[in-house]
C-alpha cells in the first residue's frame, strides 16, 4: 500500500524497521525519518511508493531500505516465496545459489541459502563470486531444482538483482513467475520466515568442470595465433577468461589493469556496460598502443561478450548483431546443427544464414528466458551482446564461451590471411547488408513511457525514413505469432524494420532499427554502407517524432 500522508508513511517505515535484520539499512532509514530536509522526505516517500516487483527478470533495483529497493528484507521474502513454490511443486533437487562481486551480493546469497534450508530444501552455494554462466551451468550439472544468481549484470553500481532459474537451466517464464510472485506477496514479516543452516559450499571442481566444458567447444589443435586486449570491466569474469584462454592454447590477453579486479564501485566507467559510450575507452586505447588483432570484453557478470576490430589505425566496436552473425557462421561451419534462434529485436540476418545452411530458424520474444526455450536450440543470440553457444550445458547467454569461439574464429581467419571484417563483407554480399542501430530514450517517469507507446498505437505511422510501412504488428495483441508483450513492430518495404518497446530492466523506451540494403558484389559495399547510415539516422529522427519525444 502506498502511504497517503506523512503519518502513514512514518508508521509504515517504523514497521519496516522492526522487521529489518540489517544494521546498515536500519540506520539509513532512521536517518531519513529524523531528517528535516525536503529531499529526505521525498526519498522516504519513494522508498515506500510501491514494492519491487518480481517477474521473469526476477528482481532488480537500487540498494537501500524500503520495499521499493533491493535489501535483505526484500531478498528474504523473495527467497521464501521461491522456496514455497518449490515445495508446492514437489521439487526434488537442490537449489544452487551464486553471486557476483556487487555490494551485498554475498549477503543476499547467504540469506537465500538459509531460507532454502529452513524450508527443508538443500542449498548449494558457489565457492566465491563467479560469473552468471557458471551458475547456469551448475543448475544443469548438479541436477538442481532451481538456481538463484545474485547480480544486477551491467546495471550501475548502486543496483543489485536476483535472477531465478528452474531445473531445466533456463530463466523463469510465465506462469512460474506469477506463481512465485504470489507466494512472495503472501510473506508478511520476515521474522516469520524459518531460517536454517547456510547450506553447503560447492567445490571448486565445479568451476574446473565448467572451464573444461567451454574449452572443449574449440577444435583441438586449431589456429591459436591471436593477440588480444581484454577487459572484465571490474567484474567477475577476469580470472576465468584468462584461464580459459590459457587452457585453450591462446596467447595470454593484455588485460586493462585498471579494470582487471572486481570492484563494486566500477570506478573507471560511468556505466559498467560495454555498449555504453566510454566504457571501452581504456581497452581501445591499449589496443591502439599495442597493435593487437582483437579487443574482447565481458560485462560485470560475464554473461555478455563485446568485441572490437581494427579499421586502419582506429578501432570499431562490433554490434551485437554482427557478433551474432559471425558466431552463427562459425558454428555452422563447425557442423553444429539444430535451431538457430534470435530475439525479435535482433537482426533478421540470422534467419538468412540459417536458411542458406539448411538449418531451422526461430524468432522469440526479447530475453534469454525465451531464446533458451526455442525447440532444438543449437545457437541463440540477442543484439544486447548475449550469445548461447552451448545450450546443452549452459541454457542462457554465456560471455565466456562466446568469447572463446570468437577468438577461435578470428585466429582461423588470420591463418588464412583474412579478418572478421572480411567475413562480415562476405555475409553482406551473400545476404544483403543488414545495418542495425538503436535509439534509447531514458524517461524516469513511467507514465511517459506508457504515453509514448499509446501514442504509437493511436497514431499509426505510414512511412519511416521515406520508406512505406507495409505492416504494423502490435505485439501486445499477439501480432506476429508470439506471446503478447508490450511492443510495436513496423515492417518496411525492402526488409527494413523498426521495433519499439519499453525496457524490461531500466526506465527507457528502446527503438531497434534495421536497414537492409542489397549488395551486388564487394565493390558495392561502401555505397551500401553509406546509404544504410543515412537511412538509420532518418529512422531515428522519424521514430522519435512519432513517439512525441
Amino acid at each position: 500500500m502506498v502511504p497517503t500522508d506523512r503519518s502513514a508513511l512514518v508508521v509504515q517505515a517504523r514497521e519496516w524497521l522492526a522487521d529489518d535484520p540489517d544494521a546498515q539499512t536500519r540506520a539509513e532509514l532512521e536517518s531519513l525519518l529524523t531528517s528535516a530536509a525536503p529531499e529526505a522526505a521525498a526519498d522516504l516517500a519513494d522508498r515506500f511508493s510501491g514494492t519491487l516487483q518480481f517477474g521473469t527478470a526476477g528482481l532488480r533495483g537500487a540498494l537501500g531500505a524500503g520495499p521499493n529497493r533491493m535489501n535483505r528484507v526484500v531478498v528474504i521474502k523473495a527467497a521464501a516465496g521461491l522456496a514455497r513454490y518449490l515445495v508446492a511443486t514437489g521439487a526434488q533437487g537442490p537449489v544452487v545459489i551464486g553471486y557476483d562481486a556487487r555490494h551485498n551480493s554475498d549477503v543476499f546469497a547467504l540469506d537465500t541459502a538459509e531460507v532454502m534450508t529452513g524450508a527443508g530444501l538443500h542449498a548449494l552455494v558457489m565457492p566465491r563470486s563467479l560469473p552468471t554462466p557458471v551458475l547456469a551451468y551448475a543448475v544443469k550439472a548438479l541436477d538442481a531444482s532451481a538456481g538463484v544468481m545474485v547480480t544486477a549484470s551491467h546495471n550501475p553500481p548502486q543496483d543489485n538483482g536476483y535472477k531465478v532459474y528452474l531445473g531445466d537451466g533456463s530463466q523463469i517464464v510465465p506462469p512460474a513467475d506469477a506463481a512465485i510472485a504470489q507466494r512472495i506477496a503472501a510473506v508478511d514479516k520476515i521474522s516469520s520466515v524459518t531460517r536454517g543452516a547456510p547450506g553447503r559450499t560447492i567445490s571448486e571442481d565445479l568451476v574446473d568442470s565448467y572451464l573444461d566444458t567451454v574449452v572443449g567447444l574449440l577444435e583441438e589443435g586449431g589456429a591459436r595465433d591471436l593477440t588480444t586486449v581484454y577487459t572484465p570491466l571490474h567484474g567477475v569474469g577476469g580470472d576465468l577468461v584468462q584461464l580459459a584462454m590459457k587452457f585453450a592454447g591462446f596467447p595470454a590477453p593484455l588485460v586493462v589493469k585498471e579494470q582487471e579486479r572486481p570492484d563494486p564501485e566500477f570506478p573507471t566507467v560511468a556505466f559498467p556496460n560495454p555498449e555504453e559510450p566510454g566504457a571501452m575507452d581504456r581497452a581501445l586505447a591499449l589496443a591502439s598502443k599495442k597493435g593487437v588483432d582483437l579487443v574482447i570484453a565481458n560485462d560485470p557478470d560475464a554473461d555478455r561478450c563485446a568485441a572490437a576490430i581494427p579499421v586502419g589505425k582506429t578501432w570499431r566496436m562490433l554490434t551485437g548483431d554482427e557478433v551474432g552473425a559471425l558466431l552463427a557462421t562459425h558454428l555452422i561451419r563447425k557442423g553444429v546443427t539444430g535451431t538457430y534462434a534470435a530475439s525479435i529485436v535482433s537482426s533478421s540476418l540470422l534467419g538468412k544464414i540459417a536458411a542458406a545452411a539448411g538449418q531451422p530458424y526461430a524468432e522469440t520474444l526479447t530475453g534469454f528466458k525465451w531464446i533458451s526455450r526455442a525447440p532444438g536450440l543449437a545457437f541463440g543470440y540477442e543484439e544486447a551482446l548475449g550469445y548461447c553457444v552451448d545450450p546443452e550445458h549452459v541454457r542462457d547467454k554465456d560471455g565466456i564461451s562466446a568469447l572463446l569461439l570468437l577468438c577461435e574464429l578470428a585466429a582461423s581467419l588470420k591463418a588464412e590471411g583474412r579478418t572478421l571484417a572480411d567475413l562480415l563483407d562476405d555475409l553482406a554480399v551473400a545476404h544483403g547488408l543488414h545495418a542495425t542501430s538503436q535509439l534509447s530514450i531514458r524517461l524516469e517517469d513511467p507514465a511517459q513511457i506508457a504515453a509514448g507507446m499509446q501514442r504509437l498505437r493511436d497514431r499509426p505511422v505510414t512511412a519511416l525514413a521515406g520508406t512505406a510501412v507495409q505492416q504494423i504488428d502490435d505485439l501486445a495483441a499477439g501480432d506476429g505469432g508470439l506471446p503478447p508483450t508490450d511492443g510495436i513492430r513496423y515492417q518496411l518495404a525492402g526488409g527494413s524494420r523498426v521495433i519499439v518497446r519499453p525496457s524490461g530492466t531500466e526506465p527507457k523506451i528502446k527503438c531497434y532499427l534495421e536497414v537492409v540494403q542489397p549488395v551486388a558484389d564487394a565493390s558495392a559495399l561502401p555505397q551500401a554502407r553509406a546509404g544504410a547510415e543515412i537511412a538509420l539516422g532518418a529512422l531515428k529522427v522519424d521514430i522519435r517524432a512519432a513517439l512525441g519525444m
